[in-house]
């Protein structure tokens, strides 16, 4: 699954409910582990062609706390073995 989330607790929350199930009990997906590998597309920069890249996700790239962003989803993924 890919993410854009643009805050790292955010991004977080998503990560965790489609690999572990929602973590606030509110939904769906309480208590479903779908084990989903997730990602956030600050992640897959090197496999978006740059132009694409450049229209659509490089301004937010400048204005936000990228690497605190994947951090928090990589969290997630790394619990899972993905």
């Amino acid at each position: 699954m890919v993410l854009g989330g643009a805050e790292a607790e955010a991004s977080g929350l998503a990560a965790e409910t489609v690999t572990t199930g929602d973590p606030t009990f509110a939904g769906p997906l309480t208590g479903v582990q779908l084990g989903l590998p997730v990602y956030h597309i600050f992640e897959l920069k090197d496999i978006i062609p740059e132009d694409v890249w450049e229209e659509q996700i490089s301004m937010m790239e400048m204005v936000l706390d990228v690497d605190e962003i994947i951090k928090e989803v990589a969290t997630y993924r790394e619990r899972n073995g993905g």
